[in-house]
């Protein structure tokens, strides 16, 4: 007896996302379930093109159609994706599904290395991505993505001019530095930078995005007061090293997030420089700066620990030549695969369990 589509929806109800912990068929997971004699065909959507846990999903999906149509079946399981969204349609970045600010406590941390590398990793795994360099006064994006000498282009929009930024590597990227002179120092009141940042999100084409990040400069300013109260940001990622200094400061970033005024959910923490590793010894690791102070970080506060990059020289490299390390094939670019992987899974869990974050309202 042939199966029907019925049981093939059936069969999906005992698959449970392992994330969200629901099966497949509540979650809207599958969609064009077609059965015709011994030919079963259907499509998963999951929650992000970079899901790490696909082929389980897939396997596990195979398993239960199996089980009941048995092991004749020609199974056409097609993997698809649509990146999940609690943002409502806003003036602001109306197309964008996901704004994730990356802050770190204190600087020298390699937040922008992280920033970088995170955007590039995300968009590898066929994700549209967007990157804004927040730090209007350190712009460092133009160097690391190899675009010091190109200027965002100029669009007129329903008469209203609007940036348009510059893509490279998969990502659509704007930053001061790619405004102004090179050898010029941006010597800004706090408003006049907190405006360059509101134009970089209200007055850009950004167009349909799955991930904004924002690479915010190091500790607490009016920069991340005007990104809290310009758009509702998704979740933050705080980056810290090991060392104690810097776990001290990432402690004040973190506070920030959590006051009840901004209440941005965290993601979690990532742990950069957590090792040394010679690239000629790959399998050595010295811990230079002390040895899982991210983890405990992370286990301190409730939240997770979404990766450990390990320190390599590759990486200062492939910063100052414009090409991030994940574009490598090396233990630093499997560090930064893993850490998109692990983001996209924390935006989907929040994005399941958490309301919409709310744009923050301040009186002067």
């Amino acid at each position: 007896m042939a199966i029907t589509q019925a049981q093939i929806i059936d069969a999906l109800r005992t698959v449970q996302d392992p994330d969200l912990k629901q099966d497949l068929v509540t979650l809207n997971m599958i969609k064009d379930v077609s059965a015709e004699g011994n030919k079963v065909a259907f499509t998963v959507e999951l929650t992000t093109p970079a899901c790490p846990l696909k082929e389980i999903i897939r396997r596990d999906c195979e398993a239960a159609v199996r089980k009941v149509g048995g092991d004749d079946l020609e199974l056409d399981i097609n993997m698809t994706s649509n990146v999940t969204s609690v943002r409502k349609i806003a003036q602001v970045l109306p197309g964008v599904k996901n704004i994730i600010a990356v802050a770190s406590g204190k600087g020298g941390v390699g937040k922008s290395t992280v920033s970088a590398n995170l955007a590039v990793a995300l968009a590898k795994q066929g994700a549209k991505v967007g990157l804004i360099d927040a730090d209007i006064f350190g712009p460092s994006m133009p160097t690391m993505f190899n675009c010091e000498h190109e200027q965002p282009g100029i669009k007129q929009v329903d008469g209203k001019n609007l940036i348009v930024p510059i893509e490279q590597y998969g990502v659509k990227l704007i930053s001061i530095g790619l405004l102004t002179p090179q050898e010029g120092a941006v010597v800004w009141r706090g408003p006049m930078a907190s405006s360059a940042l509101r134009q970089f999100m209200a007055d850009t084409e950004w167009g349909e995005l799955d991930y904004m990040l924002i690479d915010l400069p190091p500790g607490t300013s009016d920069i991340h007061l005007t990104l809290v109260q310009t758009v509702p940001v998704t979740g933050a990622v705080v980056v810290t090293t090991p060392q104690k200094v810097a776990l001290a400061d990432a402690r004040k970033g973190l506070a920030m997030f959590k006051q009840p005024q901004i209440n941005v959910p965290v993601l979690g923490i990532v742990e950069n420089m957590a090792w040394f590793t010679p690239e000629e010894l790959p399998e050595n690791k010295y811990y230079i700066f002390g040895e899982n102070g991210g983890q405990r970080f992370a286990d301190e506060n409730n939240l997770p620990l979404l990766g450990q990059i390990p320190l390599v020289q590759g990486i200062r490299e492939s910063g100052d030549n414009g090409y991030p390390a994940v574009l490598k094939d090396d233990v630093t670019s499997t560090a930064f695969e893993e850490l998109a992987q692990t983001v996209a899974r924390r935006v989907a869990i929040r994005n399941a369990e958490k309301p919409a974050t709310q744009k923050v309202e301040m009186n002067a």
